[in-house]
């Protein structure tokens, strides 16, 4: 097979990168609580001292197999390189920029600022539970959104007791905030 039918874009990184960087707004940080640093800072000595070393050891056996154009072994570990030092990169670029922030500093107040857990009645009388992360460890089936969320930006610097209002999709909704919470810098 031609290698050019192979050959992966080289402009996935910029687009990549480009996407992600949209999720922070210009001239804000990218903030991240200290374990979710943790995490990328896990995954990425994974990829660096495990994941990378054992696919160029692949690598190498299938490029002494010889005929590299129909080596399956050989194409797949390729591109699995690629995508690892793609990963490897946009981690690095990520810790490069992260600001880490501990919510724990916050601890016994009741205002709403990054890492808060925040339970809250919407109109609709639903009451959620959700904690203010960075956009990097951000789930929602677990209840971890993104401070940059339109929900996030409308509880920040609201207190217990209060009722904010924003504008979901649906409408314009609001919000009463029941109860706020900061990890314990015991904690740790």
């Amino acid at each position: 097979m031609n290698k050019a039918f192979v050959k992966e874009s080289d402009g996935d990184d910029d687009e990549e990168a480009a996407a992600l960087a949209l999720a922070i707004p210009p001239g804000s940080k990218n903030y991240i609580r200290p374990e979710g640093y943790q995490r990328i800072k896990d995954e990425l000595l994974q990829l660096i001292d495990v994941d990378r070393p054992e696919v160029v050891r692949i690598v190498h056996w299938a490029a002494s197999n010889g005929d590299r154009s129909e080596n399956g072994d050989y194409i797949y570990g390729k591109k699995r390189l690629r995508e690892i030092d793609r990963r490897i990169r946009f981690l690095t670029k990520r810790m490069d920029s992260a600001a880490i922030v501990d919510p724990s500093v916050h601890h016994g107040t009741d205002q709403i600022f990054f890492g808060a857990t925040v339970t809250y009645c919407d109109q609709h009388g639903q009451e959620r539970t959700i904690t203010i992360v960075g956009i990097d460890e951000l789930d929602p089936l677990n209840g971890k959104i993104s401070w940059v969320a339109p929900v996030a930006r409308a509880l920040t610097k609201a207190r217990e007791g209060d009722v904010v209002t924003f504008q979901a999709p649906h409408g314009v909704d609001e919000l009463e905030i029941l109860e706020v919470h900061y990890p314990s810098p015991d904690a740790k």
